[in-house]
């Protein structure tokens, strides 16, 4: 399962640059003008797992040889910078909208940073400004798009009482954000949400907000604390960690150790998305040569698994072999634990837990 998370804020906030440096390339065009990206910049980003990492070790110490390694990975999409107006078209305003309708998740870029070769777009440098208008904006869109849904859906409710519910919904929703407010917040209930689900609103997709600061805040002690949104906030400093990813290895390590810093703010954005977009970890070994880890929605059973393999395993689905990683790594071979009856056997409805170590068996 791949989902996507749309990289977004103003212009000049940073946001190619902190696509290209989580693609460790330089893919998107960076520019010290609005508007460079307008085609979103879209790449495949691994998630940081140590599990992985260990059962690599454990299937080389195992059967010998050289493994291929398949790591989860997260899209990430670089999008055009947004203006005041956008949801009447200002800027790119449309293909913005669009763009952005697509994504999974909003990782919203704010700028701390100060640069007067790349000056913002407002004259000043305020978060949680930025913010307000970027929300605005998508709060003016959904507003558009519930009064539509809500005049189409009244006029069928004449002659067809079914869609009696979707109008009380629509209502609930279009007074919140009326008021300002994302659809997030208009407390509707699970059923409810299943149903508004449909209408693609940008103001129902969960967000996280990275901080773009400077250099000298990359001690926690220096860190601004004031004047910042609300929700999940991840400082990064954006120019360093793109700077860094142009080092080898070594030299990155070196870096990062003798100016004291800890980790970039990288590991912890690519986390923090994955974490939000309710994913857990599972994983496959093929032969002994190939292993695989794979996403999957929380709550998501051995069929879904084996469905995001293929769609013939779970056509082929007989029954699952299933060991929790901390058993595996504790005992340290896959044949000893088949042997002690370590290993569980699941059919199509057995729960798939993060970590799970999974042998699917197909007719």
């Amino acid at each position: 399962m791949s989902l996507s998370v749309g990289i977004v804020g103003l212009p000049n906030v940073g946001k190619s640059t902190l696509f290209n440096a989580l693609m460790q390339r330089q893919i998107a065009k960076v520019g010290k003008h609005p508007f460079t990206t307008v085609s979103p910049n879209k790449g495949m980003v691994a998630v940081p797992d140590e599990r992985l990492k260990k059962l690599v070790g454990l299937v080389k110490k195992e059967l010998g040889g050289e493994v291929e390694i398949r790591p989860a990975v997260i899209e990430f999409v670089d999008i055009a910078g947004l203006v005041k107006g956008a949801a009447q078209g200002a800027g790119l305003g449309n293909q913005f909208l669009s763009h952005i309708r697509q994504v999974d998740l909003i990782l919203h870029i704010l700028r701390e940073f100060d640069n007067p070769q790349a000056p913002h777009v407002s004259g000043i440098i305020d978060p949680v400004n930025d913010i307000s208008t970027v929300e605005l904006e998508l709060v003016l869109a959904d507003f558009e798009t519930v009064v539509k849904a809500l005049e189409q859906r009244q006029k069928k409710a004449k002659t067809d009482k079914k869609y009696l519910l979707e109008c009380q919904i629509l209502e609930k929703v279009k007074q919140t954000l009326e008021q300002g407010n994302p659809a997030l917040t208009a407390l509707l209930d699970d059923d409810e949400l299943k149903i508004i689900q449909s209408f693609n609103l940008l103001t129902l997709k969960p967000s996280i907000f990275i901080l773009n600061i400077a250099e000298k805040h990359l001690d926690e002690k220096s860190f601004p604390k004031d004047n910042l949104p609300k929700g999940i906030i991840i400082p990064v400093c954006v120019k360093l960690a793109s700077d860094l990813y142009e080092l080898d290895d070594k030299e990155r390590k070196e870096f990062l150790s003798q100016f004291k810093i800890k980790k970039t703010g990288l590991e912890q954005v690519i986390k923090t998305a994955y974490q939000t977009l309710n994913l857990i970890t599972f994983y496959t070994i093929k032969g002994g040569k190939i292993i695989s880890a794979w996403s999957l929605k929380q709550d998501g059973v051995a069929i879904d698994a084996a469905s995001t393999i293929h769609s013939d395993f779970a056509q082929r689905f007989v029954k699952a072999e299933v060991i929790d990683f901390a058993s595996l790594e504790k005992i340290g071979s896959w044949q000893l634990a088949k042997e002690k009856g370590l290993l569980k056997t699941g059919g199509k409805d057995y729960l798939i837990k993060d970590g799970d170590i999974i042998e699917f068996k197909l007719n």
